[in-house]
């Protein structure tokens, strides 16, 4: 299991794009499928996007389909959420988390995952 850093959120006005970034401090993401949450105060953590163990599945929920865009480099060392056309209710702590078990499918589920980053906060303004 990597231990994960993330990176990259601050305040933006609203059509901006951010780049989100999530190394894997000490190791890999191996073969571990990944994803994106977030969470905003009082309401539990967010499914974003997924990317599986291969790299070539991807999965989206709908708020963000054809806006976000989720990476992983080939050294498997740093996976990314470039996030497009920026909304207000985008604002949010975004967590970038490793599935438990290797080999897995994507998840959307939070109790899938056993590595966490530590978050950073994402403030659309309109």
């Amino acid at each position: 299991q990597p231990e994960l850093v993330d990176s990259g959120g601050r305040q933006v006005q609203a059509g901006a794009s951010l780049r989100l970034s999530c190394a894997a401090s000490g190791g890999t993401f191996w073969s571990y499928s990944a994803g994106w949450f977030r969470q905003v105060p009082g309401k539990g953590r967010e499914f974003v996007a997924g990317i599986d163990h291969s790299g070539g599945t991807f999965d989206y929920t709908d708020s963000v389909k054809g806006r976000f865009t989720i990476s992983m480099d080939n050294a498997k060392i740093t996976m990314s959420l470039q996030m497009n056309n920026l909304q207000p209710e985008d604002t949010a702590v975004y967590y970038c988390a490793a599935l438990l078990k290797p080999w897995g499918a994507i998840s959307r589920d939070v109790s899938d995952y056993s590595s966490w980053g530590q978050g950073t906060q994402v403030t659309v303004a309109s």
